[in-house]
């Protein structure tokens, strides 16, 4: 069963909605003692930095991710927001992130992008793997996210970077080290390609 953490940022909804479309059982969960049961765990995330870890904080989920995630070795994806917090820090806030990837979160600089661009960093782009990873199996070398972001994640690990995308040059827009796997993308508004990367990490 997938586990989709509801702790009142990002839409579970479409994730739910996606896996339904699947076959494939997920279940929002809100709750720290229904994370018991899961087999996979998928971590969204909108919004501030600190303010997210905050509510990951009061909903009690955190210490229980801690343990099926760096116990159980349960697979967890994070989304957005929620591949932020998978870093030790973020120039966004204060507060420590989940530290299960080894990296920081920093924030674009609007003087190093090309006059066209700006900061968010919105809209469509091209996801360049640079490396073989499950997660992104059948992809096509034309495949686009959605991004909605002003900050990324800057690994510490050049290994733990499986995928990146170019925006005044290029940055960790996918990551992933043991069973923990993030992307700053949205595939829930991806379409087809989303929605393949979704079922990769099902079948994972």
């Amino acid at each position: 069963m997938i586990a989709i953490i509801d702790y009142g940022l990002g839409n579970v909804r479409a994730f739910d909605n996606v896996y339904k479309k699947l076959n494939i059982p997920a279940i929002i969960i809100g709750q720290a003692e229904d994370l018991k049961n899961a087999s996979k765990v998928i971590l969204p995330g909108v919004g501030a930095f600190d303010h997210a870890m905050q509510r990951l904080e009061k909903s009690g989920m955190r210490q229980f991710l801690d343990e099926i995630v760096l116990h159980r070795h349960v697979p967890v994806l994070g989304i957005c927001v929620g591949m932020q917090m998978l870093a030790c820090s973020s120039e966004e806030g204060s507060l420590p992130g989940l530290g299960w990837i080894d990296g920081e979160v920093k924030r674009f600089n609007p003087s190093s992008l090309r006059h066209s661009m700006c900061v968010p960093h919105m809209g469509w782009n091209d996801v360049k793997p640079v490396k073989i990873n499950g997660l992104l199996q059948g992809l096509d070398l034309d495949a686009r996210f959605y991004f909605l972001h002003s900050y990324y994640f800057q690994s510490h690990r050049s290994e733990d970077i499986i995928a990146v995308t170019d925006y005044g040059g290029e940055f960790a827009c996918a990551v992933n080290s043991g069973n923990v796997f993030g992307v700053q993308f949205h595939p829930e508004k991806s379409h087809q390609w989303g929605i393949r990367l979704l079922e990769n990490f099902a079948r994972l």
